[in-house]
């Protein structure tokens, strides 16, 4: 099931619903780093590093604030970057798993209650508040593995399948069901939902897939949705 979802889901990327959703999300998340990099530039500005550690006095200038807040933009960039594009794309959800059932499952299309780009702006921070406690509660055991070498990304995947693989299908399942039904689905499609997190995952550890992971896990889990429910 999650093969053939995979590959529904890629071979609708051509689809001109599909492109402006990934236009619209990947311009908002690049915007909101890009504020991010502004204000700390802003910040950083005649800031002492030297003086909060207490040594002599290192102040910065303007243009070694730039340099560490491009840095500094960069790693937030790659550790961050699942968690925003998640959040992000949780306002466009409707639009993604509209176009997918469009195509695909009409008959649940025209069934759907819409979430609204407010319920999807919701769902979405508590998914990215929900991802980035799953790390910081994992980051301890992530310096304890750095001696095993893959340790760390073995763990990286399976945390994040699991926080990812949930709330791609509940972006989905909340069209459909509530309540009770909803978490009695969202109980029996573990094992699904974990493998749809662990493909999104996979997709965001790859420099410029990642750009397409948050539609093409949203477009999975819908796939897993509705083919888990036939």
């Amino acid at each position: 099931m999650i093969a053939v979802a995979a590959a529904l889901s890629f071979a609708q990327l051509g689809d001109r619903a599909i492109v402006r959703i990934l236009a619209k999300s990947l311009l908002l998340t690049l915007a909101l780093f890009a504020l991010l990099g502004a204000g700390l530039a802003y910040g950083l500005r005649g800031a002492d590093p030297c003086d909060w550690l207490g040594f002599d006095s290192c102040a910065l200038s303007g243009g070694e604030g730039g340099v560490v807040a491009v840095f500094t933009t960069l790693a937030a960039l790659w550790f961050l970057f699942p968690a925003v594009a998640i959040g992000v794309i949780s306002v466009f959800t409707d639009d993604v798993v509209a176009a997918v059932e469009r195509r695909h499952y009409p008959a649940a299309a025209v069934s759907a209650r819409p979430i609204g780009w407010a319920g999807g702006a919701l769902m979405g921070l508590r998914s990215s508040a929900r991802l980035l406690l799953y790390n910081l509660i994992a980051l301890p055991f992530y310096l304890v593995l750095l001696v095993t070498g893959v340790g760390p990304l073995i763990l990286f995947l399976i945390v994040n399948a699991l926080a990812l693989g949930r709330d791609l299908a509940e972006m989905v399942a909340a069209r459909h069901l509530k309540g009770d039904a909803r978490h009695l689905w969202l109980r029996r499609t573990r094992g699904g939902r974990a493998a749809v997190g662990l493909v999104a995952t996979g997709l965001f550890m790859v420099p410029f897939v990642n750009l397409l992971a948050p539609v093409i896990g949203a477009a999975m889990a819908t796939h897993l949705f509705h083919r888990s429910r036939t």
